[in-house]
């Protein structure tokens, strides 16, 4: 329904050519505005006029009458109808220039409107193409098929390779790998997922392959919902567009009748003659037209929703963006809204007293793993001297191990430090610290201590503090949503 109406105001407002041609067409009728005045009112002057007016009309209204006519068949009287007819009668009445004017210039404000509304349809097409149009499906056989992901059903199950994006919602049966879900919920930080945990489509399979079982088909993911909110959004009208469009839908037939009144009355009731009454009539038609009062609002709250989207702002429509003015909070994602998105090393430290070896040790670990916090340390230790590691080997939903120049290490999280009995009440404490303070912590560990701590964390956008103060200045409560833990939160 969203994507029909969406149709429907293309078809009624959309440019009739491309930009070129327009400004082709503008360049035409202005050449014969200026014919006029520089020139004078010779034959030649005239006659250079018309075709001048002529090729703009040619160029830039085709589209417009051929609207125009098919609204007039239908028994409607709609803007394109005015235009034509004033564009019409004010070429058979020798003002050329105006005809030409007229046409190109009211051609390149459907032109705005449609680039609007297009760059609204891309904020949708960007979000569907988060998730993919084909899954690996297995067979009664056990083969595995590529197919369709609508023709996947609820209960089948699906393969997903490393960097591959899910295509559908299910629960992982077999396999251990991190997820990123920012697409989809914001999490800065990939998730670790194992078997039985929920994942959604249009989210990335980082590390290691996933089966899993789809719980949900094609157009009923947590994706899918996401984009019917938004092409609902996009399909309802503002109050301000609705009021706007029942004005014109009784003050254009008007306009239409009074232009008739003028023509046919003129002549008796002013004593006009019949050209200056069908010259005033048209006149009429061109000035009372309401082009500007019905494209204003839609451009405007295309435009604006347009513009959000590309800034990662998904308005729910024109309704909400007219209630902004009525606002006295803000609730603000933290994830990638007042965080940058990104995992960091913000901090690391050595247990003991080789912390420029430890670090070395650690980054060549973290160099050999794909997995986005390893990434992280690796980018924040920077280059370090070079160590050999045999035997890497990921630990799935603890870390990775090797032998870095002979030495057995693993770097990992506090889950293998608790298996393998390396932790200690001082570690705890550190630990519980970071926490406190939003860090996702990461240990380095031989076969008998923890070496080495290093917490990531996602960091605050430079500009956030910065915004929060500006809304406040206004009046608005700021508040922070976040699917994270209280103390993360609070950091």
């Amino acid at each position: 329904e969203a994507k029909a109406g969406a149709g429907a105001a293309a078809d009624d407002h959309g440019p009739s050519s491309g930009l070129p041609r327009l400004i082709a067409a503008l360049v035409l009728a202005t050449a014969a505005e200026l014919a006029g005045l520089i020139f004078g009112e010779g034959q030649f002057v005239q006659w250079a006029e018309m075709a001048l007016a002529a090729g703009a009309i040619a160029l830039s209204g085709l589209g417009v009458y051929k609207k125009g006519i098919t609204s007039l068949l239908r028994g409607q009287l709609t803007i394109n109808t005015l235009m034509s007819v004033a564009a019409t009668g004010a070429f058979l009445i020798g003002e050329w220039p105006e005809a030409g004017m007229v046409m190109a210039l009211y051609a390149i404000a459907e032109l705005i409107e449609a680039k609007s509304v297009d760059r609204a349809r891309n904020a949708i097409s960007s979000l569907m193409a988060l998730a993919p149009e084909e899954a690996q499906v297995l067979q009664p056989d056990g083969s595995w098929a590529v197919r369709p992901v609508d023709q996947v059903e609820v209960g089948q199950q699906i393969r997903v390779r490393p960097g591959e994006r899910l295509p559908l919602d299910g629960v992982v049966l077999r396999g251990t790998s991190a997820v990123n879900q920012a697409p989809v919920t914001g999490e800065s930080i990939p998730v670790d997922k194992a078997a039985g945990d929920g994942v959604f489509a249009g989210t990335i399979n980082e590390t290691g392959e996933l089966e899993v079982r789809v719980t949900a088909a094609a157009s009923e993911t947590t994706l899918a919902r996401i984009i019917h909110a938004v092409e609902q959004a996009q399909g309802n009208r503002a109050p301000t567009q609705r009021f706007v469009d029942r004005f014109a839908a009784i003050y254009t037939p008007a306009v239409f009748a009074a232009a008739v009144a003028v023509a046919a009355l003129g002549p008796w009731v002013m004593g006009w003659t019949w050209l200056d009454a069908l010259y005033k009539a048209l006149v009429l038609l061109v000035v009372g037209c309401p082009c500007a009062l019905v494209i204003s609002t839609p451009v405007t709250v295309v435009s604006a929703l347009a513009a959000g989207a590309r800034r990662g702002i998904l308005i729910k429509g024109g309704t909400y963006l007219e209630q902004a003015r009525n606002l006295r909070a803000v609730a603000l994602d933290k994830t990638g809204t007042v965080t940058q998105g990104e995992p960091m090393l913000v901090h690391w430290s050595s247990l003991h007293d080789q912390a420029q070896d430890h670090a070395r040790l650690a980054a060549a670990l973290a160099q050999r793993s794909d997995h986005p916090v390893s990434r992280a340390i690796a980018q924040g230790l920077g280059e370090q001297p070079t160590a050999q590691v045999d035997d890497f080997e990921a630990l799935a939903g603890r870390g990775v191990q090797g032998r870095v120049d002979g030495q057995r290490l693993a770097l990992a999280n506090h889950r293998l430090v608790q298996e393998r009995g390396l932790g200690d009440a001082a570690l705890e404490r550190t630990l519980e610290e970071h926490q406190r303070q939003g860090r996702t912590v990461t240990l380095l560990l031989d076969d008998r201590q923890v070496l080495a701590i290093f917490a990531v964390a996602d960091t605050i956008r430079p500009n956030a503090r910065e915004a929060v103060t500006d809304l406040r200045e206004l009046g608005l409560k700021v508040v922070m949503l976040t699917g994270d833990n209280a103390a993360t939160a609070k950091a």
